[in-house]
């Protein structure tokens, strides 16, 4: 029954956003800065509440919620880097699905990146 009130709770969420578009994917590079400051975290705060939001701050299908270190743990420990190629790619995990872009397909992959930078700059 869980399972099944998550993927409504996903499908419900996924019916908002525009359909994902085939398109080249950026390889994505090692860097350095791993939380964004400044301007960066500005703008990486506004494309997570424009974007990310919807599904994050309510746990939609396990998203996890900005500032949650029990969830986010893990999930930092396999770098921001791991969690950028995920969240760009899509990901199925055991708390529950990641859709490619956050089924935001016009994100670039540089927008992603600087999402999920700003979240995983909540958690400190």
């Amino acid at each position: 029954m869980k399972l099944f009130l998550t993927l409504i709770a996903g499908l419900l969420c996924l019916s908002s956003c525009s359909p994902e578009t085939p398109s080249d994917k950026e390889k994505i590079t090692e860097s350095k800065e791993t939380f964004p400051t400044g301007e960066k975290s500005a703008s990486g705060r506004t494309l997570y509440e424009a974007n990310c939001a919807g599904c994050h701050d309510a746990s939609v299908g396990g998203a996890p919620k900005p500032g949650d270190k029990s969830v986010w743990k893990a999930r930092l420990a396999t770098g921001v880097e791991t969690m950028v190629k995920k969240s760009i790619e899509g990901y199925e995990g055991t708390a529950g699905v990641m859709p490619p872009k956050g089924g935001n397909a016009s994100l670039s992959d540089e927008e992603v990146r600087t999402a999920v930078a700003y979240m995983a700059s909540t958690v400190k």
